[in-house]
């Protein structure tokens, strides 16, 4: 098997935790590193939960850095659904496992500065606000020939926004890093919300995993639980749309998925609306694309993916 090599930064956050799970118990993916950004809740929070996350997996050798604690701009933001400490509320032992004692923008910059010496291309899985990332672009521009893409979950069009009236969370909270990001030149394939929004975590989607008999799907199936947004005039139906996870979907299964592709800009003056996603669709500007933006997904393959992958647990030694 061909290993995918890949970097996630991330900001956990219930949907942050799932897509770690998965990817853990996912032999496709060669996880060089997990870079730890604020976002959802503070940094030391995000830092903590990423680290009892992979305990929760038995992946004890996975390198964990701890990366910027605050946007490049701006006072942070912080997310409504997780709970106070990201994880919604639901307790997990404190872990054994400590950071590396390296900064994730040094890791980041490191990580693809070496893989562009030597010819590799690793794929950069963005969780979260994009603030690590972009500072290890200003620190270091070379490091996007060691990018085969980024692929990330944030934005949204018809949808609007989740955090503000027209702002998804991830790029809200650090549009000017996201700018900086989208404006790089590197390949960026954009999981926004009028994606993931077709992907609810049901009720009895939850009682599937619910019925997975390992103590990581049991604590998958709780966190899911307190994920329901409740919101059925916006979604159709109970449940809360997982996010994250569906990055990782799309690299095992693409074929899942649909899109194309669009210039993306990032709004970071207007304060009314702050992180909108702008597309030009039907080239007006003449410009060229510079984001291949997913829209469609089949939701059930997905979380039948996820169960599977779930059922895994736990891992072999």
């Amino acid at each position: 098997m061909t290993r995918l090599p890949i970097i996630i930064d991330t900001d956990p956050g219930i949907d942050d935790a799932v897509a770690i799970l998965l990817v853990l118990a996912s032999p496709e993916f060669d996880l060089r590193g997990l870079t730890v950004v604020s976002g959802n809740v503070p940094l030391e929070d995000t830092l903590r939960n990423t680290l009892q996350v992979c305990e929760l997996a038995g992946r004890p050798d996975v390198p964990v850095f701890a990366g910027c604690d605050r946007p490049l701009m701006r006072q942070p933001v912080r997310g409504l659904f997780s709970g106070r400490e990201g994880l919604g509320g639901v307790v997990l032992p404190p872990p054994h496992l400590a950071p590396q004692p390296v900064h994730a923008v040094d890791f980041l910059v490191k990580s693809l500065l070496d893989a562009a010496r030597t010819g590799e291309k690793i794929t950069l899985c963005a969780l979260g606000p994009l603030t690590n990332v972009a500072v290890a672009l200003a620190h270091s521009p070379g490091i996007a020939a060691g990018i085969e893409r980024i692929v990330l979950m944030g934005g949204g069009f018809k949808e609007l926004g989740n955090r503000s009236i027209s702002a998804e969370f991830n790029i809200l909270v650090d549009p000017h890093a996201a700018s900086m990001v989208y404006e790089a030149g590197i390949p960026i394939t954009m999981l926004p919300l009028d994606l993931t929004h077709q992907a609810l975590a049901t009720p009895k989607r939850i009682e599937q995993l619910r019925a997975i008999a390992n103590p990581v799907a049991q604590v998958v199936a709780n966190i899911l639980t307190i994920w329901d947004r409740k919101d059925i005039d916006r979604f159709g139906e109970l449940g809360g749309p997982l996010h994250d996870p569906l990055v990782f979907d799309y690299l095992l299964a693409p074929d899942r998925y649909s899109g194309r592709a669009a210039r993306v800009w990032i709004e970071h003056t207007s304060e009314l609306t702050m992180g909108q996603t702008v597309a030009d669709w039907w080239g007006k500007t003449g410009e060229k694309p510079n984001a291949h933006v997913l829209t469609k997904v089949d939701a059930q393959g997905f979380f039948d993916l996820l169960g599977e992958r779930l059922a895994r647990y736990p891992l072999p030694a």
